[in-house]
């Protein structure tokens, strides 16, 4: 009995602790609002529409600083992405400069993209990269849709099991890209030149003076990239920071995870199986050993 005791007191020390943990390393971690995506749940699915628009702000707007090194051309005809036929990506690979080589003299030259080649980087190297953006280095987009999530503590991360929440990610850019304020924090100072985003979770004030201001996030170095009819949409969208947000962080989850709809897909026809076999299997057992006496 006593053993019982023991195990179950360290039990909840464990978890205690578990509780305890995310709460506290949280601070003023952002709260990062969820938003509503086409591809949520388990029957979601990208809106092309979307996804297309989404790379036009990326294309116009991201892709002077940002990469897609992980992409390449063909993928925007791919099933399940943007659907861009394949002339139409092809001729997005053409408008592009790519370094191939070396050639018969061992020289690198630059020739105009195909539709295997990837999308090139803005810079050189990292260095040239942090040259250009005061020592900054711009992160590559494609895999970000996924490397970065908002903090989701306790006892939130525990139900996303069971919702199938899988959109911290895209909720969180779109959070970064539209929680600009007007003004910095006057706590920071008149000296502070660069920019403040609420929702940034790269960085934290540092200011004596914000001690007691409560806030969260911090410092970035990119300026806010997004205005109000930036971009030119065709379809009849709404030219607006809160759209172009929502599309460029759809098109980045796209970009992070291509095959999100073949997964879910087949994740919903082995549940299926899943539950026939399991049935089959109870009939069956039921069937004999029912006139098995226990």
């Amino acid at each position: 009995m006593s053993t019982m005791i023991k195990m179950v007191r360290s039990f909840a020390a464990v978890a205690a602790v578990a509780i305890a943990t995310p709460a506290f390393a949280a601070g003023n971690a952002p709260h990062i609002e969820r938003q509503q995506w086409s591809f949520s749940g388990p029957f979601g699915f990208y809106d092309r529409g979307q996804l297309q628009r989404g790379f036009k702000v990326y294309r116009e707007v991201c892709s002077s600083c940002h990469g897609l090194k992980q992409v390449a051309f063909r993928n925007l005809a791919d099933e399940g992405g943007p659907s861009f036929t394949e002339e139409q990506a092809k001729q997005i690979a053409s408008e592009y400069t790519v370094e191939d080589g070396p050639n018969d003299d061992g020289d690198m030259y630059e020739r105009p993209g195909i539709l295997a080649d990837k999308f090139p980087s803005p810079f050189p190297n990292e260095q040239a990269a942090r040259a250009s953006n005061g020592g900054a280095y711009p992160p590559d987009f494609s895999l970000l849709a996924k490397a970065r999530a908002g903090h989701r503590g306790f006892p939130w991360f525990v139900f996303d099991a069971f919702t199938q929440y899988q959109e911290q990610g895209p909720d969180y850019i779109y959070a970064l890209l539209t929680s600009y304020p007007e003004e910095n924090p006057q706590c920071l100072g008149e000296d502070f030149s660069g920019y403040f985003n609420p929702a940034f979770l790269g960085g934290s004030v540092t200011a004596e003076a914000c001690a007691h201001e409560n806030l969260t996030g911090g410092p970035i170095g990119m300026a806010p990239p997004l205005s109000d009819e930036l971009v030119e949409y065709t379809d009849g969208t709404p030219m607006t920071v809160d759209q172009y947000a929502h599309d460029v962080a759809a098109f980045m989850m796209w970009a992070a995870e291509p095959h999100l709809e073949e997964r879910k897909k087949i994740g919903f026809r082995v549940m299926v199986f899943l539950i026939v076999f399991a049935g089959l299997l109870y009939f069956t057992k039921k069937k004999l050993w029912r006139n098995v006496e226990h």
